[in-house]
């Protein structure tokens, strides 16, 4: 099983001054060291006009960044959402940092579920599932096909005759393709169209399985060549996540801030477009109580502890995982808390066999 880190570059308003320039040298800094520490991949979330979650305009142009500055971790988007950009930037920016990182780029998508991105865009939240439906399949063409025309509702462009799509990826037939899903319908649509399944961090392991059940059940949906996809079969799994000498230490280290930010997201409201109510089983505030989210939904605890959980997920069908963490912390005490995950944990996640599922029969 592999383990990879999820960044939003989310400020902490009360230690990183406006404009929170400060998010972005950190946000290297912790990549940097989590190379060294042997973690998989990391996964860059793109995010606008906010510093109350993320500021990540361009997932692509930071990779690239990234690209020069490491020499083995792969480098994801989690999630570039689809209806915010043209399917053929998105096909020839992709190709182009999977160039430059020598093919280790890995490319998650996603509606998105945020409306003032799409306000600040001016770009039709209510008819985003509608552009992502007629998005992906044009990313997936531009990939297989190099030339391309479409008449459709959203989009209208030819790249045929001389012209063809350039550049093209070091792998192939594309890098790893993922997507982010909570619905029945989302992940059927990630099945179908040969796509790994991303899940988030709020969905309790018992829920998480119940997705997967239904992903499996579509995978068999998927024609070639949506089925060559390297990542076909990958179910990765987001988690809140605190490692600690013991479950009494991680408490105290990491109670009020994650507590906090998940009181904070799910409080969201319209912030949030009603994306919570449709990946979250979580109903009411009570539920965000530290012992509650021990209760399936956060990996924190003892090396022992953090393990036992993510048995949990390993057993219902999750294939890899994507640690995530607020930045309450402090930088100094996240440090540590993944420098003991590296060194406790994470030898003993990557002896798990954990392979890519096939088609449910």
């Amino acid at each position: 099983m592999q383990v990879g880190i999820l960044y939003t570059s989310h400020p902490d308003l009360e230690s990183d001054p406006h404009p929170h320039h400060g998010i972005h040298q950190r946000t290297t800094d912790e990549i940097m060291e989590a190379e060294q520490m042997g973690f998989d991949n990391v996964w860059i979330a793109e995010h606008h006009f906010s510093n109350r979650y993320g500021i990540m305009p361009d997932p692509f142009s930071y990779l690239s960044y990234l690209a020069a500055k490491t020499s083995v971790i792969k480098l994801g988007a989690a999630v570039m959402v689809v209806p915010l950009h043209h399917p053929m930037r998105i096909v020839e920016n992709a190709a182009f940092v999977d160039i430059l990182s020598n093919g280790r780029f890995q490319l998650g998508m996603g509606s998105g579920y945020r409306p003032y991105e799409f306000d600040g865009l001016g770009i039709s939240y209510e008819e985003r599932r509608a552009i992502q439906a007629e998005a992906i399949p044009l990313i997936l063409d531009g990939f297989h096909n190099k030339q391309i025309k479409a008449e459709g509702k959203y989009f209208n462009f030819d790249v045929t005759g001389e012209w063809e799509i350039y550049p093209q990826p070091v792998q192939q037939p594309h890098p790893p393709f993922y997507m982010g899903a909570g619905t029945n319908e989302s992940i059927a649509m990630a099945a179908q169209n040969g796509f790994g399944l991303m899940q988030s961090t709020l969905p309790s392991a018992a829920v998480i399985g119940e997705h997967i059940a239904h992903y499996r059940k579509h995978m068999a949906e998927a024609p070639a060549p949506y089925n060559q996809n390297p990542a076909f079969g990958d179910v990765d799994v987001c988690r809140m996540s605190f490692v600690a000498p013991t479950d009494a230490k991680a408490k105290e280290l990491s109670e009020e801030g994650i507590t906090r930010h998940m009181k904070s997201f799910m409080a969201g409201g319209a912030k949030t477009g009603g994306y919570l109510g449709d990946i979250s089983d979580k109903s009411d505030g009570n539920q965000f109580a530290y012992d509650n989210l021990m209760d399936g939904t956060i990996l924190h605890g003892s090396p022992d502890t953090v393990l036992r959980k993510i048995e949990e997920f390993k057993a219902v069908g999750t294939t890899s995982l994507m640690l995530h963490y607020p930045p309450y912390y402090g930088q100094e005490r996240t440090m540590e808390m993944l420098r003991l995950f590296s060194k406790e944990v994470l030898p003993h996640v990557h002896a798990m066999d954990a392979p890519r599922l096939i088609a449910a029969e």
